[in-house]
């Protein structure tokens, strides 16, 4: 948990001459020095409105969405468990994702100083040592919801701790790899909370469909992950995170991550054909069919596209997950 040493003059210098040779405008840049500065500066500071920011919401939905699949998948009456459910979604999203989120702008301020400069951390709203705080009052409040839903949960989301900090912190630092980082973060927010959300309800071991598509739609996530690394490129390759488009380029990343997603969705739709689901096989396929145009113009212009992508295409993998989970309910 100890964070980065303030930055070298000489360093700061090196950084502005890649950035420059970036392309990034001087206005940019001015504001790219000032949230180097804000990044590792001492004290403790808190604004409030900057709390929420920080725990990104807008990250919350996936591992949200994943928890109630699991729970659907079962094929358990929703009404009969709706605490379970609501809990669950609490502890998936505003809780351990936000976490996650908060644990990931400490390690990667300096980062996000290039990237996203307009972050609490690097726009000096929220200083390194109160993130920390903020990341522990939601790791104990994340536990005791999960104690409530049942004890084996806690070891669930104790789980989900390690692997926020395997993929953000040392020493493992998986997202300086993109093949390891977003198979971690895959697993975490589809996978794991997919699982937890069909263990909640039946508190028994999920079924073997289930365990497959949590499976699936975890490795799937890797491409979603990917498309997610194009708005980053800058900082990254400024500081050596090898992510997957800086490692293979802008259109092999987007025809990779298209590959990845559709792969996916075609190993889920298999088991429903197995399992003797038709309207679900016939909706799955329909909204994979309705993803392939979209990928086209993706993969022609993966750096204009990536966000585009993320917000409509990405949401037919979404929805496509929902499908497969009603698919395979008893």
């Amino acid at each position: 948990m100890n964070g980065r040493d303030i930055p070298t003059p000489e360093k700061q210098q090196g950084i502005a001459e890649k950035l420059l040779q970036s392309g990034v405008s001087n206005s940019r840049r001015k504001i790219i020095e000032q949230a180097l500065e804000n990044v590792n500066k001492p004290g403790f500071r808190i604004e409030p409105s900057a709390i929420v920011p920080l725990m990104k919401p807008v990250t919350w939905f996936p591992p949200m969405w994943a928890f109630a699949c699991g729970v659907v998948s079962t094929g358990e009456n929703i009404a009969d468990n709706w605490d379970i459910l609501l809990r669950g979604v609490l502890l998936a999203g505003p809780l351990m994702c936000a976490m996650s989120q908060t644990m990931n702008d400490y390690f990667d301020r300096e980062v996000d100083a290039i990237n996203e400069p307009e972050r609490p951390i690097p726009a000096g709203k929220i200083s390194k040592s109160a993130s920390w705080l903020i990341t522990f009052a939601l790791i104990i409040t994340g536990f005791l919801v999960a104690l409530s839903i049942h004890p084996y949960v806690v070891v669930i989301a104790f789980v989900g701790v390690l692997m926020s900090h395997a993929y953000s912190g040392p020493p493992i630092r998986a997202k300086r790899n993109g093949w390891f980082g977003n198979l971690i973060v895959g697993l975490a927010y589809e996978g794991v909370a997919w699982l937890t959300g069909s263990f909640a309800i039946t508190q028994g071991v999920p079924s073997a469909e289930t365990i497959a598509l949590a499976i699936i739609f975890s490795i799937g996530a890797h491409g979603i992950m990917t498309l997610n690394d194009f708005k980053s490129i800058v900082g990254d390759t400024i500081r050596k995170v090898a992510s997957i488009p800086v490692q293979l380029g802008e259109k092999k990343a987007a025809l990779l991550a298209a590959i990845i997603m559709d792969v996916a969705q075609l190993s889920a739709i298999t088991i429903l054909i197995v399992k003797g689901s038709i309207t679900t096989t016939v909706i799955a396929l329909i909204l994979l069919l309705a993803q392939l145009p979209m990928q086209k113009i993706l993969i022609a212009n993966p750096k204009e596209k990536a966000v585009w992508y993320n917000a409509f295409g990405t949401l037919l993998y979404v929805l496509s997950m929902m499908v497969c989970a009603v698919g395979i309910r008893p």
